[in-house]
């Protein structure tokens, strides 16, 4: 099947990566030219065909410098559509308005040191998941840190 989405255009599917902690620590990064926009990993498949996991393992990689291989990376089955902020549209192709949006969740043993892609994000902090909850910019990305709790009973 051709891809509908001409490789100027992002595809309209994507994934979400919450970073934690068994202590239900959560890495946040502020986006680079939008001060205060705080959020977990995310990122579009390169390809149609891109296999959602590798995707995340992709994106987080490109963020953070961390090697999902190294970690418990885990698909929650956790899907969220959600209109394209107005400031994102041009990324897509015409007439694209919404995402569709993939959630993983990835635990490392402690709070690791993490190396940022400059031109994606300015800084990160390490917090308490209810805390990296109320400073995410978007609400299924809020929403998904806050299931962390039931998601580590049922690991």
């Amino acid at each position: 099947m051709p891809n509908p989405f001409p490789a100027a255009f992002k595809i309209p599917e994507s994934v979400l990566v919450v970073i934690h902690t068994p202590d239900l620590q959560v890495l946040v990064m502020e986006r680079a030219g939008q001060p205060d926009f705080w959020q977990s990993v995310t990122g579009s498949k390169d390809t149609l065909e891109e296999d959602l996991s590798l995707t995340a393992a992709r994106e987080v990689r490109e963020e953070t410098g961390l090697l999902t291989e190294l970690y418990q990376l885990s698909d929650w089955h956790l899907v969220n559509v959600y209109e394209i902020y107005p400031l994102w549209r041009h990324r897509y192709a015409p007439g694209i308005t919404h995402n569709t949006e993939h959630v993983f969740g990835l635990c490392l043993p402690q709070i690791v040191p993490v190396t940022l892609t400059e031109r994606e994000h300015t800084r990160y902090r390490w917090l308490p998941y209810q805390a990296a909850a109320d400073c995410c910019f978007s609400a299924s990305n809020a929403e998904a840190i806050l299931q962390l709790p039931q998601r580590l009973v049922h690991a």
